[in-house]
């Protein structure tokens, strides 16, 4: 659907990325109901108003349920795992999590009769590119579990699509970091951006793994989008679904920027130096990936409105305000 109406169950709705798109697909007029086991989402995400039922994705039978009782059109999935190193350390909890995961919630849309999904995918399903920007046409060699099991993914859903006719957009998402406000913080450790601010904050060094990379300054470079425009992204792709739609498209800015780069921009929103402690690097993470979005662009019109230092301020500022007193409520 092209404007408000849509009615979407949204499975990780009370992760980071989640709760940014619940809000935005609420304030374009659409209903919501969110599924989420709460291991890493949090409740106080999701505004007393909004349906949240506490499950896994796994649980097939609540899935469909769900959908069933709110008398949903659509799905967006954002419930999966997503830290490379531990992906290469627990593999086998990462398939399960992440494929077979998003085999309940198609096999509970199958059940319910609703054709409409939008998946979250990543561009670790391109592994170490040779370089440039990465489209969407380019081979996908994924150099950890984690990337695997999100190109798993894919090919179910166009697996499914083949079959069933269901009408999916695959958005592969780049480095996403920033926040609309306190409440909404990423608060994990799994992304740059985060663990960066939270080591300046303890008065800490960050760690940079890997700085003998193939790169301008050797560490690795990264494309990084602010979650405001990734969840913009996932309210157009719906427009996408209103025909026969197999779509796979790639959310970024379209520029990279080296983690010795974040480091440093980090330091300056914060206005305190940064020294950050040189590591040898980790498995799994590739040299450089950084977006093509000429397609998104000419598919649904979308471009990302705000650069690096949005990211970090935005990020910065709304942790300042989770840890301050006397910061008003979100």
């Amino acid at each position: 659907m092209t404007a408000a109406g849509g009615r979407w169950l949204v499975t990780g709705g009370a992760g980071y990325i989640g709760a940014h798109t619940v809000r935005a697909l609420r304030a374009r007029g659409d209903a919501v109901v969110v599924l989420d086991d709460l291991s890493t989402g949090l409740a106080e995400r999701v505004d007393d108003d909004v349906p949240l039922v506490r499950a896994s994705t796994l649980d097939e039978d609540t899935v469909a349920a769900a959908l069933a009782d709110h008398d949903l059109d659509g799905v967006m999935h954002f419930a999966a795992r997503k830290s490379v190193p531990e992906s290469v350390a627990r593999p086998l909890w990462y398939w399960r999590e992440n494929v077979e995961g998003l085999r309940s919630v198609l096999a509970a849309c199958d059940r319910a009769g609703v054709g409409r999904f939008v998946y979250s995918s990543s561009a670790a399903v391109y592994g170490a590119t040779a370089g440039g920007a990465v489209g969407e046409d380019d081979p996908c060699e994924p150099v950890n579990p984690y990337g695997t099991t999100k190109l798993a993914g894919e090919w179910l859903l166009a697996d499914v699509h083949r079959a069933t006719g269901l009408r999916y957009v695959a958005l592969r998402y780049f480095n996403v970091a920033g926040a609309r406000d306190a409440r909404l913080a990423d608060r994990g450790q799994a992304n740059l951006v985060p663990i960066a601010l939270d080591a300046v904050a303890r008065g800490s060094a960050p760690t940079v793994f890997g700085t003998d990379y193939d790169t301008p300054d050797g560490s690795c470079v990264r494309d990084f989008v602010h979650v405001d425009d990734l969840a913009d992204a996932h309210v157009a792709a719906t427009a996408l679904l209103d025909a026969p739609c197999a779509e796979t498209l790639n959310v970024g800015v379209g520029r990279g920027f080296s983690v010795l780069e974040v480091m440093a921009t980090v330091a300056r929103i914060a206005d305190t130096p940064v020294e950050p402690v040189l590591a040898a690097r980790r498995p799994g993470d590739p040299a450089s990936v950084v977006a093509d979005v000429s397609r998104i662009a000419e598919r649904l019109g979308w471009r990302a409105r705000h650069d690096l230092d949005d990211i970090v301020a935005s990020a910065w500022e709304a942790r300042r305000a989770r840890l301050s007193p006397s910061a008003p409520a979100s």
